[in-house]
């Protein structure tokens, strides 16, 4: 799991949980981030900050290219027309996927979205459009780590 500019020390906390609770194998933090070992951050993780690898990525925009380099497709979830369903087969057949959760009011940098190799959405009902970002990181986690692997 990657995340991008992810203030909220509360989500932050609650998408450690969901990736310790779904298989993620690690948790990549830019420094626009809030820092995962805030109190609140730890609290809300239940502990998990400590028990999933986490690290800082580097500054700038090469970290996309880093993990392009270690075999990783990224996929970052967004909320755009083109965007795949969540459940594509493609998305499904990849063995080393990057997921790529962005801030809790714009979402993803548009920079960033051009450089990952997929884009998805959650498809919803009932005239929702969005999930909070930590809900999104569950049901993506689930979708594409636990489910497919």
């Amino acid at each position: 799991a990657v995340l991008e500019g992810i203030v909220d020390s509360t989500n932050v906390g609650a998408i450690f949980r969901s990736a310790a609770a779904l298989n993620m194998d690690a948790v990549l933090i830019n420094p626009s981030c809030c820092d995962p070992l805030c109190r609140r951050a730890v609290r809300v993780s239940m502990g998990t900050v400590f028990q999933v690898p986490w690290t800082y990525l580097p500054e700038g925009e090469r970290w996309p290219e880093l993990l392009h380099e270690l075999g990783f497709k990224t996929v970052a979830l967004a909320l755009r027309d083109d965007s795949l369903a969540l459940n594509d087969p493609r998305l499904l057949a990849e063995p080393k996927l990057a997921m790529v959760l962005g801030t809790e009011g714009d979402g993803l940098a548009s920079s960033t979205i051009a450089a990952c190799d997929y884009t998805v959405k959650i498809p919803m009902s009932h005239g929702v459009d969005s999930l909070n970002v930590a809900a999104a990181s569950a049901v993506a986690f689930y979708q594409l780590a636990l489910l497919n692997g």
